[in-house]
């Protein structure tokens, strides 16, 4: 069970974020990241360096953080803006300091990053992720990766 119930962090007085809506031929879960992919969304990879989407919650269906959005769906993916918060997926067995540099890994979840590769976004919570499952810990685009394409 997520530790969040939304992908979304604020600051609450922030508008919502942009987000772009596009079909996506893999199943993916929210908090992953997305890219683009022609007309379409794919599931990031190990380290990507296209421009990076958050896929969202599909509140849309009243579906939770934990229900993938289904293969051939059509996909919300959220802009990451430096001054928002979002709560990212990482894998079970990832141990995440406050202010550690995230990447993600060949299924689009977030990852601690190591020397040469691209840093997406850091963390804004120490969790030690040894619950067995995926979870969702906050996190900040890290500035400079905004617009890479």
């Amino acid at each position: 069970m997520a530790r969040y119930n939304k992908i979304y962090a604020g600051p609450f007085t922030e508008a919502t974020p942009q987000v772009q809506e596009r079909i996506c031929a893999a199943a993916v879960l929210p908090g992953t990241a997305l890219v683009d992919s022609g007309a379409n969304f794919a599931q990031a990879g190990a380290a990507s360096n296209l421009r990076i989407y958050i896929a969202q919650d599909n509140y849309l269906t009243m579906k939770g953080v934990d229900d993938a959005w289904a293969a051939g769906d059509r996909v919300i993916g959220m802009e990451m803006l430096d001054e928002q918060f979002f709560n990212v997926r990482v894998p079970t067995a990832t141990n995440v300091a406050r202010g550690a540099a995230l990447t993600t890994n060949a299924s689009g979840k977030f990852v601690l990053a190591t020397t040469g590769n691209r840093i997406i976004a850091f963390a804004e919570e120490a969790y030690n992720n040894t619950s067995g499952s995926d979870q969702l810990v906050r996190a900040r685009v890290a500035k400079g990766n905004l617009a890479s394409a």
